[in-house]
């Protein structure tokens, strides 16, 4: 098709995802519509190139120049066997995969149960805990704590541990009985700039919630290592530690939704590694293949699974293609390619350049902090130099008006988002070096600027002091 054939076809026929529908079709800029990738760039179908600083949606771990060898594994691999379940069955790119996240992966997070997704994923997660409990004696464990503003997926049982109020209200009452707790956002708690009592109040909140619930009617404890919705949320010292003692002490699983942390990310195979702890149940997706074709995974514990192998009752849960052979061979390549190419250390070796980059844009009167880890950054965008949260007319016009079409004219792909507060998203692919890092920074220093003067947010030099951290 054309290009004007494209926007029209679309317009006619493509119902898009989380998307205002009217705005994307009849506002005044076209629909973006990329048609290819090279190294961390992609084109639309003008030819125009974009810096993807969001690694489309957080999943292309390793680029768009990898193509050739995934596509020559995936035609291997439809050659062989294009398609087998894992209903009872099974094939050896899903047996080869399982053993090799099992080798990778920290802990005794051994078995593996493949998705297509993260959502997928997590609601997986629900059943295998319940299964697990279930086997145990335990079948009252019906409840689950979550946090606040945090995203574990849109369809119902996830969205049940989702704590965006907005996405849930329209879809009745939940179907899995979640108390929310607090978020890590240091920058809006009173106790944020002390570690030691922000994270002493965080996890009192979560013990009050536990009893609350009931220590022996509470399931799962899920948390993202680095909280994605409302703005890249890093945890104090000693939280994730905390998490782990607290479900031991009441008999819960903990779980590490690293749907979006994992597979690099954060410069580890999972997120979570970075805090000295394995959780009992991991979920992940995304970047499982690098993007290259859709799956996800559920990571669980020796303990967990030997559980539920013992029980001598079938597992009650199953996907038609989960585990499909072509995204298994697809994800084994793209994990050789990590371990061949350095993929991890890239980001360890740059991560320390990129938040020191980003810091620079404090300067800015229109950002408030800067947070994150690895290739996972936001900044939080403010009203003034004090740190004045914008209100919902400001947030529409920042966030939804002016930042998207801004973003694209400097050639970046970044996310604007206000699931929590006002912030701005980036998270390069892993291949990313420092040119590339600092050719985001850059950009976003422009359109920063710019934001700034359109929302009017007092600058220092009209006396006022830029914000800064808390």
């Amino acid at each position: 098709m054309t290009e004007s054939a494209l926007h029209e076809t679309a317009r006619e026929h493509l119902l898009l995802h989380f998307t205002n529908h009217a705005s994307a079709y009849g506002g005044e800029r076209e629909l973006l519509v990329l048609e290819r990738g090279e190294g961390p760039y992609v084109f639309d179908t003008s030819g125009r190139r974009y810096v993807d600083a969001l690694s489309s949606l957080f999943c292309a771990q390793l680029g768009y120049s990898y193509g050739e060898e995934i596509a020559a594994a995936s035609s291997a691999q439809l050659q062989k066997l294009a398609f087998n379940t894992n209903w009872a069955t099974a094939h050896p790119p899903a047996i080869e995969l399982a053993a090799k996240l099992a080798e990778i992966m920290p802990g005794d997070l051994n078995h593996v149960f493949f998705t297509n997704g993260g959502s997928e994923s997590v609601e997986s997660m629900w059943k295998i805990a319940r299964e697990y409990f279930v086997a145990k004696g335990e079948p009252q464990r019906l409840k689950a704590i979550a946090r606040r503003n945090a995203y574990h997926g849109v369809t119902l049982g996830a969205l049940s541990f989702t704590g965006v109020p907005g996405f849930k209200e329209p879809f009745g009452t939940p179907a899995i009985d979640v108390t929310h707790v607090s978020n890590t956002n240091a920058f809006r708690a009173p106790d944020g700039g002390d570690a030691a009592a922000f994270c002493a109040r965080l996890l009192a909140e979560v013990r009050e919630a536990v009893a609350a619930a009931g220590s022996d009617e509470v399931a799962i404890i899920v948390a993202e290592p680095v909280q994605n919705a409302g703005g890249c949320l890093v945890a104090p010292p000693g939280y994730w530690a905390g998490l782990r003692a607290i479900a031991d002490d009441c008999g819960a699983l903990l779980v590490a939704d690293e749907v979006i942390c994992g597979f690099g990310r954060l410069g580890r195979w999972l997120g979570s590694e970075r805090e000295g702890v394995v959780p009992d149940i991991a979920t992940t997706a995304k970047g499982l293949t690098s993007a290259y074709a859709p799956m996800g995974a559920v990571l669980v514990a020796d303990r967990v699974a030997d559980a539920i192998h013992s029980s001598g009752t079938p597992l009650r849960h199953g996907i038609t293609f989960g585990g499909h052979p072509v995204s298994a061979a697809v994800a084994l390549k793209s994990i050789e390619i990590f371990e061949r190419d350095g993929v991890l250390e890239n980001v360890r070796a740059n991560e320390d350049h990129l938040q020191a980059r980003l810091n620079e844009l404090l300067e800015l009167p229109i950002v408030g902090d800067v947070r994150g880890r690895g290739y996972f950054w936001a900044m939080e965008l403010v009203g003034d130099a004090h740190g004045r949260t914008f209100d919902k007319p400001e947030r529409d016009r920042l966030l939804r008006g002016f930042l998207p079409g801004r973003l694209l004219d400097a050639g970046l792909i970044a996310r604007a988002d206000d699931r929590g507060d006002s912030v701005l998203q980036i998270a390069p692919p892993l291949i990313a070096d420092r040119a590339v890092l600092d050719e985001i920074v850059e950009g976003l220093a422009d359109v920063l600027a710019d934001a700034g003067r359109f929302m009017g947010v007092e600058s220092a030099a009209t006396g006022a002091a830029p914000a800064t951290a808390a």
